[in-house]
């Protein structure tokens, strides 16, 4: 967008039509003219777009600074003992029950984080934890094997230990 304006501007300046301009740079004669006077007014600052499009912000500062501080606590101090750390899906959840928010999406919220440097946990389908089936192997060390996450190291098995064939 800048080097676009630099150029309209230093073809005006080595007297080149509008007419001549607007058919090498494939754009309108209105623009054209808008870079022109925006150059004469402000001078090199004009090259500069200000864009003032989009839509506002919907959650103020103090609901960000909020969001962030709920993020950085754990779970538990909400009472919450199902998990231990967050995801993106959970704190939103969370964020909609308690009210701190009417309506926020994932995206929203991981933008949010980001912005505050808050790092947070996705979560992971298949994690291994003390949950986790435990599944008898028939294999001669006695060992079991444990349905969970790949490369994860399985449990030791509870009860007795088994007796070695040697």
């Amino acid at each position: 967008m800048r080097l676009r304006r630099a150029i309209v501007v230093l073809m005006s300046g080595q007297g080149q039509a509008v007419r001549d301009i607007t058919s090498l740079m494939q754009v309108s004669e209105g623009y054209v003219r808008d870079v022109i006077h925006a150059f004469n007014e402000r001078g090199f600052a004009a090259l500069d777009p200000k864009w003032s499009g989009g839509r506002s912000r919907t959650i103020g500062e103090v609901i960000r600074e909020r969001i962030c501080l709920i993020a950085r606590t754990a779970p538990a101090d909400w009472g919450i003992t199902a998990f231990s750390t967050w995801s993106l899906a959970k704190l939103r959840d969370h964020l909609l029950d308690r009210g701190t928010v009417a309506a926020i999406s994932r995206e929203t919220l991981r933008r949010i984080l980001h912005d505050a440097g808050v790092s947070w946990q996705s979560t992971v389908v298949g994690r291994m934890t003390e949950a986790a089936i435990w599944v008898p192997s028939s294999s001669e060390s006695g060992r079991g094997r444990c349905r969970g996450r790949r490369g994860t190291r399985a449990p030791p098995p509870r009860g007795p230990p088994s007796p070695s064939r040697d």
